[in-house]
């Protein structure tokens, strides 16, 4: 039985509602998701099917981009410097040969602190703070600043710790103050007790035998980087499809992975960084989304084997998955399916969530023909 699509868009955005419906019809019958996007700070898209309208959903590694959020308002404000040492605000992290390393090459990935030789326990993955206690005196996995690798589950901690020293407030804190709460927006670094029944537990992957043979095919072992990286390493492997639905997890909001939201807060987040929303200024200057949305790592990143391509902190969404989009869009997208960014030259900001984990885990590939449909409306405005 085909899943009734629900909700609304704006004059000249039917073709994204078709495009939805199309999308979720060739999907299992239990499919769960949500769609929203802005032009220009007006709310254009808002579609779900599967789920009640305001459900909420482990968002991943799209949680990254409300903590470079923070870091890029406070490097606005003059409270950080991108070209300062890492050790001007934490002196401990100069451990190991750690201490040349600046803000700017911190935030792209550049580190080389992906994990831990023994990796992390649950509370210390819900934990930034003591994430960072671990890495401060972690010898990096290649010379800091020479390459680059996706610090997946730590990049959070590790700005986080940052902006604590230099603020006294914890990144939450910051991300509450300064942008969910004047915003209303329904994306949350640590999820409150009252908004916990609206929480929706991640599925598990249903792969297809042949998409189960390609991941049989690709085997990580156990101290490789990319399983270092994803705490393959520690003495429970973490299960990264589990992540979101635990407790602890959503209480703390790590920074990296931690988030939980709707497709509505993934967008109204990246509306309000580049637009008037309501009554609410944006969040950054031009030229601030500039800064954080210019190429700092480019080429093979270490630990997904792969090219890719980070600004500052942001993924290069237009060059590594959607090239239709404008140059300096800044973004992130989840291993559980969601996707979000802002576009500063169409003014879009969009957010998608899903509740099954995709094959083969990151941004669901139905994030291109989404997105392009939403982009291809907003510039026929």
């Amino acid at each position: 039985m085909t899943q009734e699509i629900h909700g609304t868009v704006a004059d000249g955005f039917e073709a994204v509602r078709e495009e939805f419906a199309a999308f979720v019809a060739g999907e299992r019958a239990d499919y769960e998701g949500q769609l929203c996007a802005y032009v220009h700070g007006r709310k254009v898209v808002d579609l779900w099917a599967g789920t009640a309208a305001d459900a909420l959903y482990g968002v991943f590694s799209s949680t990254k981009g409300a903590a470079y959020l923070v870091v890029a308002l406070l490097v606005q404000d003059g409270t950080l410097e991108l070209d300062r040492k890492v050790t001007y605000y934490w002196p401990e992290f100069a451990a190991e040969g750690k201490g040349a390393l600046t803000v700017r090459d911190l935030l792209a990935h550049r580190a080389g602190v992906v994990g831990t030789d023994t990796g992390f326990t649950l509370a210390e993955l819900a934990d930034d703070r003591q994430l960072a206690e671990r890495l401060a005196d972690q010898r990096p996995f290649w010379r800091p600043g020479t390459a680059f690798g996706y610090h997946a589950l730590v990049v959070g901690a590790l700005a986080g710790e940052v902006v604590r020293r230099a603020t006294g407030r914890t990144l939450q804190e910051v991300y509450q103050e300064r942008i969910r709460t004047p915003y209303g927006l329904d994306f949350h670094l640590g999820l409150p007790a009252p908004e916990e029944p609206r929480f929706r537990g991640t599925q598990p992957m249903a792969p297809t035998p042949e998409q189960q043979a390609v991941l049989d095919a690709t085997p990580t072992g156990r101290h490789s980087l990319a399983s270092i990286a994803f705490n393959g390493n520690a003495a429970e492997p973490t299960d990264l499809v589990s992540l979101p639905n635990m407790p602890l997890i959503r209480a703390k909001g790590p920074a990296s992975v931690g988030g939980v939201a709707s497709a509505r807060g993934l967008a109204g987040m990246y509306a309000a960084a580049i637009s008037e929303v309501g009554e609410q200024p944006a969040l950054l200057k031009p030229d601030t989304v500039a800064e954080f949305g210019q190429f700092h790592s480019v080429g093979y990143d270490l630990v997904a084997r792969a090219h890719r391509s980070f600004g500052l902190g942001f993924q290069m969404t237009a060059d590594t998955w959607y090239p239709f989009l404008g140059a300096g869009t800044i973004g992130h997208g989840g291993a559980g399916g969601s996707q979000a960014f802002a576009d500063p030259w169409s003014g879009l900001a969009y957010g998608y969530t899903r509740r099954r984990f995709p094959f083969p885990g990151g941004a669901a590939p139905e994030n291109g023909r989404l997105a392009l449909a939403v982009h291809t409306a907003a510039l026929a405005l």
